[in-house]
């Protein structure tokens, strides 16, 4: 069975209290997170270092919201993958559909920054997704595919370790959730897409949902066979419903189909 995963981006928001108290909220909820769900949270760039610490033998993993395709340079204003690992980093989300929005990355830049987040040891959670316009012309799985086809022109499915996250952009920050049929249907298509170049690799592949995912509607998404967890954005910012996001994930890793 796949290890499910909920990784929490918290985007543009936290201070140092904030942020400690969120932290103490999910701890509180959840004293020990449960060997068969890895649960990762990923601040803005200048808490890295704070939620290094504060998640210091907690079995919380840390993560970063974006990194530069390059290790190291005269590149005013990026992070280096390799920095990220000094200061705690085991995850880096690649590709998130603002960044596509609002700094204009395009497909092969996420290819690049993946492999860079590869070689400095880090596990590259990749974002592909969908506009709304793209889905009412019916152009989902294309542009799925030609994202997923950017991404592995640079990795390499025998050694590389990969997180895939779906987030259609139409669900992202809307309040709109995917339907579970839409999302199964689109995770399904990926994780095929994958087995074209590796069958064992796209097998063992976590593919995550990003989109309007709360606690509510946590169970009936987790419960589609091709899907592995999620990456949460605005209920990754709430102590109850983050880790409620997370027990959902345990009880279906326990068995609980119900």
């Amino acid at each position: 069975m796949r290890k499910k995963w909920i990784v929490g981006n918290w985007k543009m928001h936290g201070n140092l209290a904030s942020n400690r108290a969120l932290i103490e909220g999910i701890r509180a909820r959840l004293p020990e997170p449960a060997e068969s769900v890895g649960m990762v949270v990923c601040p803005a760039f200048p808490y890295v270092f704070q939620l290094d610490e504060l998640l210091n033998e907690t079995g919380i993993a840390l993560g970063a919201q974006n990194a530069s395709d390059h290790l190291q340079g005269a590149y005013t204003g990026e992070t280096s993958p390799l920095m990220l690992k000094e200061l705690g980093c085991k995850y880096v989300i690649i590709g998130h559909s603002e960044r596509r929005y609002h700094q204009h990355e395009n497909d092969g830049l996420m290819g690049r920054k993946s492999l860079a987040a590869i070689d400095a040891g880090l596990v590259p959670i990749i974002c592909v997704g969908e506009t709304a316009e793209e889905r009412d012309a019916g152009r989902t799985q294309e542009v799925l595919a030609r994202q997923l086809d950017a991404a592995f022109g640079y990795i390499r499915t025998a050694h590389d370790k990969i997180i895939i996250a779906y987030e259609p952009r139409w669900a992202i920050g809307t309040g709109i959730a995917a339907t579970p049929e839409i999302v199964q249907t689109e995770h399904a298509f990926l994780r095929q897409r994958i087995a074209q170049r590796d069958a064992a690799f796209a097998a063992d592949l976590p593919i995550l949902y990003g989109g309007g995912l709360k606690a509510a509607n946590a169970k009936t998404l987790f419960s589609m066979p091709d899907v592995d967890g999620g990456l949460i954005g605005s209920a990754a910012l709430n102590a109850e419903e983050f880790v409620g996001i997370y027990k959902a994930a345990v009880a279906l890793s326990a068995g609980d189909k119900a």
